[in-house]
């Protein structure tokens, strides 16, 4: 593996610390870019919400979460590549404070399928 390099698949799942050493959510998602032979990450996602953007399941999962009795309160980060620190790919870090960082929730993107 090339320095530089990283297995995506070993960071899914892994908690993600802030600034302060709070845990701000597990990485669900990773957005990239194709720039020539080559995918660029963007941004990571991380938070209850990703799980359903890598699943690509926002509509069906919101009906089966409404149906649960989940209402509010779930949500996501978005991380640009450039604030996440993956020296230790075991230990991914923030390189700010959570409330430093865009949000989305499962609401925000529902309205983006629809076109509302």
């Amino acid at each position: 593996m090339a320095s530089g390099e990283i297995h995506l698949e070993l960071l899914l799942s892994k908690p993600v610390l802030d600034l302060e050493g709070k845990e701000v959510g597990r990485i669900e998602e990773v957005r990239a870019q194709k720039q020539g032979n080559e995918w660029i990450v963007q941004e990571y996602l991380i938070g209850s919400a990703a799980i359903l953007e890598r699943l690509s399941a926002w509509t069906i999962g919101l009906k089966i979460l409404h149906l649960l009795g989940a209402r509010q309160g779930m949500g996501g980060y978005r991380v640009p590549w450039d604030k996440l620190d993956l020296t230790d790919p075991q230990k991914p870090r923030l390189r700010c404070l959570k409330h430093e960082l865009k949000t989305f929730s499962p609401e925000q993107q529902e309205v983006i399928i629809n076109g509302k």
